[in-house]
């Protein structure tokens, strides 16, 4: 599986409005890509205006193809004057769990 973290800061007088445009990529992530395994947007202990997104993909190029995505690109358009600093994006393979074990998100 393919694995993207990413580290999103946004401005403070935006938090409501970049939070509601998060979630509705993320359904639509879960909701309309098949090989979207898992989209989880992780709200940050230390700093509010701080969030963490953990996805699973299939493969690399499903990852590809959620960039081409409607929601995706509405999510692009809609927050990018509501970004703090530059997105921090990593990617990477797991090694635990198994590729045989996982299903996808409900």
């Amino acid at each position: 599986m393919f694995a993207v973290i990413v580290k999103v800061r946004m401005k403070p007088e935006h938090r409501e409005e970049f939070i509601e445009a998060m979630l509705q990529d993320g359904r639509g992530s879960v909701n309309n890509e098949p090989d979207c395994l898992l989209f989880n947007i992780i709200e940050d202990h230390t700093d509010p205006n701080q969030l963490h997104l953990y996805e699973v993909y299939t493969s690399e190029q499903a990852f590809d193809a959620h960039k081409e995505t409607p929601h995706f690109q509405n999510w692009l358009e809609t927050t990018r004057n509501w970004l703090a600093a530059p997105l921090e994006i990593a990617t990477g393979s797991h090694l635990f769990p198994a590729d045989s074990v996982w299903r996808k998100q409900g």
